[in-house]
């Protein structure tokens, strides 16, 4: 069994979980071997005390996603391929409005390249591709079902048309080559584990740091907080006062995903919404942005006459544009696949907030 992506946010989870399962894993990773494996020992150890042994049960292989043949030697890729019998595709790039051409070269020709690890190896194995509920692009209301892929609404930024790509990309190999593939679209991934230096950094944080440091910047010398909030009565975030998010702890993403694949597969590609029980209310989300920024926020509709301040977090708006949203999520096949879940508790600021503190100011979960 191999996993990509296993340093990441999402992918150490996956590997804690598949751990849980299976004797071992190999990881596919670029680096040193010695030092991936010593990275994931100390995060596993952080999150995932449960699981012992760890140096014998992860097997590290430097690979690149992005290099043909993984930028392994002839015998090396081959001895690879026939080895394995399970592949989880989980390594990607997550820039929201990163540049296009890299990310397709991270996410769609990285895509390529392991389906071609998958099609090289004499097992024939099962393949698990981690794509994103925001394959689903611009469409900002209504229902959005698994088997719905298409391009008509556009997209609200270039990290979003690259997973479209590369799903497109899985539906043409599976069809070429008669092979089924499951395909998982986990929403908006977040967790109540404090930040740690051995730990992959929570997606929220670079907007936390991206608001401390405009705020300072424009206090400048000699103002205070309180004469900044007086020159501007409001902080305003263009959105839908009325929107909603799809929030999801990402170790019962991983979970969830870790027992679809114990489900015997179908024909073709299946697509699995990896979703929350209940969608989070934007107003959450503006609650969020008070507490980290410091001010007060109000969404509006749309933002005319914006302030200066306002107008330094424009850059910002490849992660704003998702305060439009109303839309929701079907995940039909998952509760088919697994059972209706539990009443899901609601992601609330406290929850968030918890994985953005350090562990000595976390906030109850």
């Amino acid at each position: 069994m191999a996993l990509t992506g296993a340093t990441g946010f999402l992918g150490l989870r996956l590997l804690v979980e598949l751990l849980r399962r299976h004797r071992s894993v190999t990881v596919l990773a670029r680096g040193e071997p010695d030092r991936v494996r010593e990275r994931v020992t100390r995060a596993l150890g952080v999150i995932a005390a449960d699981v012992t042994d760890l140096p014998a049960r992860v097997e590290v292989v430097p690979a690149r996603i992005t290099e043909q043949d993984l930028s392994l030697s002839g015998s090396a890729y081959r001895e690879l391929a026939d080895s394995l019998d399970v592949i989880w595709h989980c390594a990607g790039d997550t820039t929201l409005d990163g540049d296009l051409a890299h990310l397709r070269r991270v996410n769609v020709e990285g895509t390529r390249h392991i389906l071609g690890l998958a099609a090289a190896g004499r097992r024939l194995p099962a393949v698990f591709h981690v794509s994103t509920a925001f394959v689903a692009g611009a469409r900002r209301a209504g229902v959005v079902y698994e088997d719905e892929l298409t391009d008509a609404y556009g997209f609200e930024g270039s990290y979003e048309r690259s997973k479209y790509e590369a799903e497109r990309l899985v539906h043409t190999w599976a069809g070429a080559t008669g092979r089924p593939v499951a395909v998982f679209r986990p929403s908006v991934l977040t967790t109540a584990s404090p930040p740690h230096p051995d730990l992959p950094e929570h997606p929220l944080l670079n907007i936390q740091r991206t608001l401390s440091d405009l705020r300072h910047e424009y206090l400048g010398p000699g103002r205070t907080p309180e004469a900044v909030l007086r020159d501007t009565s409001r902080f305003r975030v263009a959105g839908r006062p009325d929107g909603q998010l799809n929030l999801m702890p990402v170790e019962e993403a991983a979970a969830v995903m870790a027992r679809l694949a114990e489900v015997p597969p179908g024909d073709g590609v299946e697509t699995y919404h990896v979703v929350h029980g209940r969608d989070t209310p934007v107003d959450v989300l503006r609650q969020l942005l008070e507490r980290l920024g410091g001010a007060r926020v109000e969404i509006v509709p749309e933002l005319t006459d914006p302030t200066p301040l306002e107008s330094a977090l424009s850059f910002l708006s490849g992660v704003f544009c998702y305060l439009r949203q109303r839309r929701r999520y079907d995940d039909s096949r998952v509760r088919a696949r697994l059972g209706p879940p539990g009443v899901a508790a609601p992601m609330g600021v406290e929850y968030l907030l918890a994985g953005l503190r350090p562990r000595t100011e976390a906030a109850p979960r």
